[in-house]
């Protein structure tokens, strides 16, 4: 499995899954709050099955 998850794409799937998780946790939001586990898996591993469906990467490339 090759990362294809950049940096900033990292961080920001973390802070949205985190955060659709919290608000879930707090009563703000209803169940659908735990599609936050998603990104913040995705993040945390730093492949996305989706990218390579669609010939897609935000790692930098390596020369």
């Amino acid at each position: 499995m090759k990362s294809n998850v950049g940096g900033i794409d990292r961080i920001l799937r973390i802070v949205l899954g985190l955060a659709l998780i919290g608000m879930t946790l707090a009563g703000v939001i209803g169940v659908w709050g735990w599609v936050g586990v998603v990104p913040l898996l995705t993040g945390a591993v730093g492949f996305c099955p989706l990218y390579p469906l669609f010939g897609f990467s935000t790692c930098p490339v390596k020369r």
